[in-house]
């Protein structure tokens, strides 16, 4: 068990940096997205990550919106292996663009693809997408064999049974069986929050709602997830497995952000 962060707010030319910043804030793991690895090149990667002792815990695909995402990313599953990563994630298509069968078909051929290299394939339920309650995360982990469940604490809270309040451990409960991978975002919701909800889940891309819906991620501890409740449930349920931070929306002073979270982090692990 590991505490990882994400290079999400660095650019595909800055992913060193990242590494650096990472390091230096005392993260044990880096997740990376396929498309930062491909513009550096795996070969480079690597080295980055021999140089800075810091494990890759997963590469994160592109969002499968067509066939030749989904085959990008199976084309890559040999180079992820090769890094290091114990897990691919899956980012879902977008919502309403594609029916159940044909998004069940792409998770199953790169979870497929994954665990023929070595590889666990997680599926990140996410805003927006054609994966976002608790009934669409259990319809294709129920479908499709070998696929585990990326727990993210932002994007589970607008469909938790304690909505709009901030505990999140009803999908610990739910999904401890599945759970193999862990988001840490906090919310602080806007006004309306529920309705730019209920837009997005209405496939009304509006953007307002999409802008309205996002920028309520924030800093651990900066919002009104309970953390403390979140890392109780996660320890009683067994889950043994890494905790990655994912702040995407504080692009200035991505250091600072990195060294916050860790330490807010640590605080409540230490509790």
């Amino acid at each position: 068990m590991g505490t990882g962060y994400t290079t999400i707010m660095y650019d595909a030319e800055n992913v060193e940096d990242a590494l650096g910043d990472i390091a230096a804030c005392r993260y044990d793991g880096v997740e990376i997205s396929l498309e930062k690895i491909r513009a550096n090149g795996p070969e480079t990667v690597d080295q980055w990550l021999e140089t800075y002792d810091i494990d890759l815990y997963l590469a994160m695909s592109e969002w499968i919106e067509t066939e030749d995402a989904v085959q990008r990313v199976i084309d890559d599953m040999p180079a992820v292996a090769d890094l290091g990563a114990e897990f691919v994630g899956i980012l879902p298509p977008q919502r309403a663009r594609y029916d159940e069968a044909t998004v069940e078909e792409w998770l199953a051929r790169i979870s497929d693809a994954a665990v023929d290299a070595g590889v666990r394939p997680v599926v990140h339920h996410h805003g927006a997408t054609a994966i976002e309650r608790p009934t669409e995360i259990q319809r294709y982990l129920d479908a499709v064999d070998g696929l585990e469940l990326l727990f993210d604490t932002a994007h589970y809270y607008p469909y938790g049974d304690d909505f709009p309040g901030g505990d999140v451990t009803d999908g610990i409960k739910r999904f401890a069986d599945d759970i193999a991978y862990v988001h840490l975002k906090d919310i602080d919701p806007v006004k309306d929050f529920a309705a730019n909800r209920d837009a997005l889940s209405a496939a009304d891309f509006h953007l307002d709602n999409v802008i309205n819906y996002f920028r309520s991620f924030t800093d651990l501890g900066e919002g009104i997830l309970d953390f403390e409740a979140l890392h109780e449930s996660l320890a009683d349920a067994g889950y043994e497995g890494h905790y990655t931070i994912e702040i995407e929306n504080r692009t200035d002073r991505p250091l600072v952000h990195a060294k916050e979270n860790y330490d807010y982090w640590s605080s409540v692990g230490n509790t």
